[in-house]
């Protein structure tokens, strides 16, 4: 069996944590039991390039057990090697340590590759990304591949605004199931628990300033002043700002807002957010991190070359010394705060995610004619997907009346007519 792991012999603490999260995930289990039931993926060739955790790692046992030939790999910040160990002793290639750095883990990412997968999963679109600009050949072989974050679909249709993406990718982060729960309740919620345990500090009474008002920045700010914080939001939409002010947020310019603010959040998924300009005027002592985001969110490497020196590490917190003098405490390196430091979103919240990921898969091997480009799952997938949740939590939908549906099929009616 080909891998690369850490330690094979931690395989039994990760099958137990495994266990744990798969008793909690009915909506994967079902989907997944469809997939065998129906031969889906019998035979086809998946790699699964994800945060490597708990859940994660059930969705690769079940698309495994459904006939799916599974590989896997993931960033060492963000990979379990006890799960990992897991993996690879129920027969799954695994390409992820927790220690490697980031050569390490494009070696990782091309082993995977190098299994040639039809389909891929991923969570950030960077395999999906370095597959075309390292191994086209693959690529031409894909059926496709789903992508569930925000901030991997903004690449994606990046590159296929340039003609340059050769393959169809269901944008599992668009769907409802998704990012109505996944990003405002779940990356919400662990962002602010992670911010709170990684810098051990309460947020009552404390200013937060939460950097983007999409789902993520809306979850953050939400959990933030739960907690008893004073959130001021940051937005360039003026749509979105105006959602927040409406929510009852302050909504300032980011460069005035952080000269306040004892916590900054960055929840845009997009680079230098955090500039240099505004870690300097940050107060003494403030904290800053990244939730759901990219490399360099937090302007890091610009700030070193600026005259900017690390001159304490404890744990997941450097603090960083400003030219100005001004030292902030930054989380756990700007990486992505929630998976890279912290246990990552509740299994509930994941079920959906995955559950969604699973029949983005199915929708790409049943509709072998898409075309290359970013698409979105079918509302009726996607609404099934919700319904079984739903069902997993005791409740039902209920259905249009008989005179309900006459109205609505009148109404459809002189629609059309007009």
């Amino acid at each position: 069996m080909s891998g690369r792991i850490a330690d094979a012999g931690l395989w039994r603490a990760g099958l137990d944590r495994i266990d744990w999260a798969r008793a909690h995930m009915p909506v994967t289990a079902e989907l997944g039991a469809r997939l065998r039931r129906e031969g889906t993926v019998d035979g086809i060739r998946v790699g699964v390039s994800d945060v490597l955790e708990p859940k994660t790692a059930t969705v690769a046992l079940v698309l495994a057990e459904a006939g799916a030939e599974v590989v896997v790999t993931s960033a060492g910040r963000n990979t379990d090697d006890a799960v990992a160990a897991a993996l690879a002793h129920a027969g799954i290639p695994v390409y992820a340590r927790e220690a490697a750095d980031r050569v390490e883990d494009r070696d990782n990412a091309l082993a995977l590759l190098a299994h040639r997968p039809q389909v891929i999963v991923d969570d950030g679109a960077s395999t999906i990304r370095l597959a075309h600009l390292a191994r086209p050949d693959v690529v031409a072989e894909m059926y496709g591949a789903t992508e569930q974050t925000t901030s991997g679909v903004r690449p994606l249709r990046r590159m296929e605004a340039d003609g340059a993406l050769r393959i169809p990718v269901v944008a599992a982060n668009d769907a409802r199931s998704k990012s109505l729960f996944d990003n405002m309740h779940g990356t919400g919620q662990s962002v602010v628990f992670a911010v709170a345990d990684v810098a051990d500090r309460s947020l009552r009474g404390a200013t937060v300033v939460v950097v983007g008002f999409g789902r993520v920045g809306t979850g953050i700010a939400q959990h933030c002043a739960a907690l008893g914080a004073r959130v001021v939001v940051t937005e360039t939409d003026a749509v979105a700002a105006l959602q927040a002010a409406f929510a009852g947020y302050e909504v300032r310019p980011l460069a005035e807002a952080v000269r306040a603010a004892d916590v900054v959040i960055s929840a845009t998924g997009i680079r230098h957010t955090i500039d240099v300009a505004h870690l300097d005027a940050l107060p003494h002592g403030a904290i800053v991190a990244v939730g759901g985001g990219v490399g360099q969110e937090i302007a890091l490497d610009a700030a070193q070359a600026a005259g900017a020196v690390e001159v304490s590490r404890d744990g997941a917190v450097s603090v960083l010394r400003m030219p100005s003098g001004t030292e902030v405490r930054v989380l756990d390196d700007g990486n992505c705060l929630n998976v890279s430091a912290a246990e990552g979103n509740p299994v509930e919240i994941m079920d959906l995610s995955f559950g969604v990921q699973l029949a983005s898969v199915a929708h790409l091997l049943t509709e072998r004619d898409l075309a290359p480009g970013v698409h979105e799952l079918p509302r009726a997938a996607d609404d099934e997907v919700a319904a079984i949740a739903l069902a997993s939590f005791g409740g039902a939908l209920d259905v249009p009346s008989a005179a309900q549906r006459a109205f609505l099929a009148a109404w459809n009616t002189e629609e059309a007519d007009e």
